[in-house]
């Protein structure tokens, strides 16, 4: 197994101490910082500190230990402290053609025998009627929530808010 050893120059260590001790952060942030901090074998160190005592101390496990300072030696100090940022990419299934017609559709009539629309026929119907190849009714709820929410801001429409 690698050893990776972590040194800090003077204003890492002044920033992971301010991290540490001041401000509103991330558990797991502060958590990663003092793991820094008392990996610490640079100049700046006053007196070394072994993993298996950190690990005791903070309560961790050896690996997460390792992996701090692998991350602090590999990529840094952002990455040491925060993680990796999501790389997916998502593709969005619905555009602004899509969503008009789903509005329409809700807003319209409903089926022979219903009262009203649910999420599940909309689903169906738009598939149905060939908006799009597949789309799950969650997507059709995400879709109309983020409507009737940008219409209750306008103050525009009937909502339940509005009758009280």
């Amino acid at each position: 197994m690698i050893k990776y050893k972590v040194t800090l120059t003077h204003q890492e260590r002044e920033e992971l101490l301010e991290i540490s001790s001041k401000g509103s952060h991330k558990s797991q942030k502060v958590l990663n910082a003092l793991i820094l901090l008392n990996c610490d074998q640079g100049e700046f160190q006053d007196e070394s500190v072994k993993n298996e005592d950190i690990a005791k101390v903070l309560q961790i496990s050896m690996r997460k230990i390792d992996r701090v300072k692998r991350r602090f030696v590999e990529e840094g100090i952002e990455v040491a402290l925060s993680g990796h940022k999501g790389e997916r990419v998502y593709k969005r299934k619905v555009d602004g053609d899509l969503e008009a017609h789903l509005i329409a559709l809700s807003c319209s009539e409903p089926p022979e025998g219903f009262s009203r629309w649910s999420l599940r026929m909309l689903a169906d119907k738009a598939m149905e009627l060939e908006y799009i190849e597949n789309i799950s009714h969650e997507t059709v709820r995400r879709l109309l929530k983020k409507r009737v929410k940008a219409l209750e801001e306008k103050g525009m429409g009937y909502t339940a808010a509005s009758k009280r």
